[in-house]
């Protein structure tokens, strides 16, 4: 079981970890990209790079023969396919192993096993752990499904049989919401897993996820390596994990630490796997499923055991038996990691794309560990995962590490791309967080509500007066001389326009808006550094231009300003008779043809970016003059979808 050389079939940060530990020790590495990623960060980093195909990751990421032929290419002799894409597939681990090649996961048969979420449910009831009840049937006709939804009541999850991370999955919460969480579902599955058969699972309401990390080696061995809570999830993906949970005790542990074993060893498992349990009220544990790979938050766990998973992966793949026996793992301190997505938290988090103009996480590094996929010029796309990067925090406490990792959100900001920064900082500090009363469904419940933590951040009269000091001072001196009478800059934040009055001073540049005043002493500019004296004190900010835009982060909050044109503004979406793409991605569903008359509300085309699905609805009653996409075409953001004659 023997190998020099390890193909990554993966992408972003995950590629760069996986890399990180092969290169510590001394393997070599093979990345591979899409046209998407030619110059990221995890090209560059391998010791070779084939290219896969164009960027969707069908023709890329998830092409097996293609994965097959670049590792035929360099020589490689292992594969790890570290998580999302193929790292579930079966068919991938079989087709590895067939072409001679060691894989840094499960064997196939157990990835099949478990990737049959209901015939992986029926294998844990007859292991003896508990699970959530449910409808496992092989009779698919939404007429059975219906029937058996209505036995089970309502709240209930349809869920994709194949596949994981929240696809194919759809929350009932209402009989009249079933049918399209049926058909949703179904469409969705076929796309990412080849698969659209589902099952039913009652929720349990008010829960919270907690996962428990396994490793099994070829030679018999099982152990827990604890447990992760990943109870703060939105539309059931997960924002930010914990080790240990919070609502865990050494009893609890230990039952669902043994709990977990018996899942793995109930399918031949061999490798890093997860076992996933929802935990009710009551403090009782229910299998979800398990997740055959290595999981996003796995370095909380590394960072209270002390413990490389990825070496212990590699390990265990090169034939070794496990480094520790189950009474010889150690638990120190509390860890918490926080996924930084491209993002709007403000707006239902509708995945965001653009260029990253400031990302320098070093300043950060001091107190957390950063793992990330993205480097400062280059690209997030519509094509793959709205995670960017995790920041992970390891303290001698919960209190600790929440602290320390709100203040390295806020000392490593992401310019150019919106994204949940700041969000994560304020949620870490929430009072639901911090008392462990959250649950699956609360950052939902919050955005349906409108509450404040999901409320766009607006910049308050120091950060208008700020951005107005360093437009004013851009070059580096005033764009009047000291002494002249002041002037006038109109900056344009979101939808608000203010008039700021510039007075430039000897030193520095006085700032008025409306009835107050703000001097600003000083302003140094190093790169994308700001430090500024206002008034005596000294404080920090990030400033960076992009053409006429100046993106600004101050007081954990980033905001964009720009000076607005004196033409008025063409506002491409209040045209009720065209419907747009609200992101750039790929057209998943058209439901509408030519001709056909529609209603107001009514769903036009299904736009899929990052994972998420967003329907685009009639504006008003009408007829299809024109539909303008087909599925699998990919559309830029804005781009026009349908038309619509409305007889206006």
């Amino acid at each position: 079981m023997s190998f020099s050389k390890i193909l990554v079939a993966n992408r972003g940060e995950i590629a760069r970890r996986v890399m990180r530990t092969a290169h510590r020790l001394g393997y070599r590495t093979v990345a591979v990209f899409s046209d998407a990623d030619r110059d990221a960060p995890h090209v560059r980093e391998a010791d070779e790079a084939v290219r896969l195909g164009p960027a969707p990751a069908a023709q890329s990421y998830l092409d097996i023969e293609a994965l097959l032929d670049a590792a035929r290419r360099t020589g490689a002799d292992a594969v790890h396919p570290g998580y999302g894409f193929l790292s579930e597939r079966a068919d991938f681990a079989r087709a590895c192993a067939d072409a001679g090649l060691v894989f840094v996961g499960p064997p196939a048969e157990a990835i099949a096993a478990m990737g049959d979420k209901a015939g992986a449910k029926r294998r844990m009831l007859a292991a003896g752990v508990p699970c959530a009840p449910g409808y496992l049937g092989d009779d698919q006709t939404d007429a059975r499904l219906a029937a058996e939804a209505e036995a089970l009541g309502v709240p209930l999850l349809v869920k994709a049989v194949a596949g994981g991370g929240g696809r194919g999955m759809r929350l009932v919460r209402r009989f009249d919401e079933l049918a399209a969480a049926l058909e949703g579902a179904r469409r969705e599955a076929a796309s990412a897993f080849g698969d659209g058969t589902l099952m039913l699972e009652r929720l349990i309401d008010g829960g919270r996820h907690v996962e428990v990390q396994v490793f099994c080696d070829r030679h018999g061995n099982a152990i827990h390596l604890g447990e992760r809570d990943c109870t703060a999830q939105r539309r059931r993906q997960k924002v930010i994990e914990e080790a240990p949970s919070p609502i865990v005790d050494a009893a609890m542990r230990a039952a669902m630490g043994r709990d977990a074993v018996a899942a793995a060893r109930a399918v031949g498992y061999v490798g890093a796997g997860t076992v996933e349990f929802i935990v009710d009220a009551e403090g009782r544990h229910h299998f979800l499923e398990m997740n055959t790979r290595l999981q996003v938050e796995h370095p909380v766990t590394e960072a209270v055991t002390g413990l490389d998973l990825v070496e212990w992966q590699l390990r265990v793949a090169a034939g070794e038996p496990l480094p520790l026996a189950q009474d010889d793992v150690r638990f120190d301190g509390h860890a918490i990691e926080a996924r930084l997505y491209a993002e709007d938290p403000y707006a239902g988090f509708v995945p965001q794309t653009g260029r990253v103009v400031h990302w320098r996480p070093d300043d950060a590094r001091a107190l957390v560990r950063v793992d990330d996929g993205i480097a400062e010029g280059g690209e997030v796309t519509p094509y793959y995962d709205a995670m960017v990067a995790k920041l992970i925090a390891h303290g001698r406490d919960r209190a600790d590490a929440m602290r320390r990792l709100a203040a390295a959100l806020e000392r490593a900001p992401l310019l150019g791309v919106a994204n949940n920064g700041a969000f994560l900082a304020d949620l870490l500090r929430h009072p639901d967080f911090v008392q462990a009363r959250m649950t699956t469904t609360r950052l939902d419940e919050w955005f349906d509500s409108g509450a404040p933590i999901v409320q766009r951040p607006q910049p308050d009269d120091a950060a208008w007066a700020l951005a107005a000091a360093v437009v004013a001072l851009r070059d580096g001196h005033p764009r009047r001389p000291a002494g002249v009478a002041g002037f006038d800059i109109a900056l344009r934040c979101g939808d608000a326009t203010r008039t700021v009055r510039a007075q430039p001073r000897r030193d520095g540049v006085e700032v008025t808006l409306g009835e107050s005043m703000l001097r600003f002493d000083a302003i140094e500019r190093d790169g994308h550094a700001l430090r500024y004296a206002a008034h005596g004190v000294w404080r920090r900010a990030t400033a960076v231009f992009e053409g006429n835009r100046l993106h600004l982060a101050h007081d954990g909050r980033s905001f964009v300003f720009d000076e607005p044109s004196p033409l008025p503004a063409a506002d491409a979406g209040a045209d009720p008779r065209r419907a747009r793409s609200p992101v750039a991605g790929v057209v998943a569903h058209v439901a509408v043809a030519a001709g056909e008359r529609v209603s107001a509300g009514q769903p036009l085309v299904c736009v899929e970016a990052m994972k998420m699905e967003m329907w685009q609805h009639a504006a008003a009653d009408g007829v299809v003059a024109a539909v303008h996409v087909a599925v699998r075409d990919a559309v830029a953001a804005g781009a026009l979808l349908v038309e619509l004659e409305t007889g206006d």
